[in-house]
C-alpha cells in the first residue's frame, strides 16, 4: 500500500491534536525527523524513540502557536510536500504567523522521514548580520 494524500492529511491531524501515540503509528522503526529548530541548522533526531522525543520537543517549542489545517500538498511516487502553518495572538493583539513545509520520504503508506521547514515573522531589517552599505551611500 502506498501513502496517500488522505492518509498524509490524517498525520496531519494527529499533529494538531498532539497526539504522539498516532504520530509514531505512521512512522517507520527506522525513521528519522529533521526538525527545522536547532543548531545544525535544525535539529536530526533518528529512530522511532528519538523521533518521538523530537517530535515532543518540537510541539513544546511550537506552545501557545494554533496549528491551522490546509495549504497544498502533494505525493510523488515515494516523496511527498504538505503546506502547514500556526498562528498565535500576543498579548498586545498582535497575530504571528508560521508558514513551513515538510519534505516527506515514504516506505508503503509509512513516514521514512520527515524533514522541516519553517518562515517565521520577523523583521528582516533589524538583523546584526546586515551587509554594510556600499561606500558612497
Amino acid at each position: 500500500m502506498a501513502m496517500t494524500l488522505e492518509r498524509l492529511a490524517q498525520f496531519g491531524d494527529a499533529w494538531r491534536r498532539k497526539d504522539l501515540d498516532a504520530l509514531m503509528d505512521f512512522m517507520t522503526e527506522d525513521c528519522e525527523f529533521r526538525a527545522s529548530v536547532g543548531n545544525e541548522p535544525g535539529t536530526t533526531f533518528r529512530g522511532h524513540d528519538q523521533v518521538r522525543m523530537g517530535f515532543a520537543l518540537m510541539m513544546a517549542f511550537d506552545e501557545g502557536y494554533e496549528s491551522r489545517p490546509g495549504g497544498t500538498a502533494f505525493i510523488s511516487g515515494d516523496q511527498g510536500a504538505p503546506q502547514w502553518s500556526y498562528v498565535r495572538t500576543d498579548e498586545a493583539g498582535t497575530v504571528h504567523e508560521v508558514h513551513g513545509c515538510d519534505l516527506f520520504r515514504f516506505e508503503g503508506d509509512r513516514i521514512r522521514v520527515k524533514d522541516a521547514y519553517r518562515k517565521v515573522d520577523a523583521d528582516i531589517t533589524n538583523s546584526r548580520s546586515l551587509p554594510a552599505p556600499p561606500s558612497g551611500a
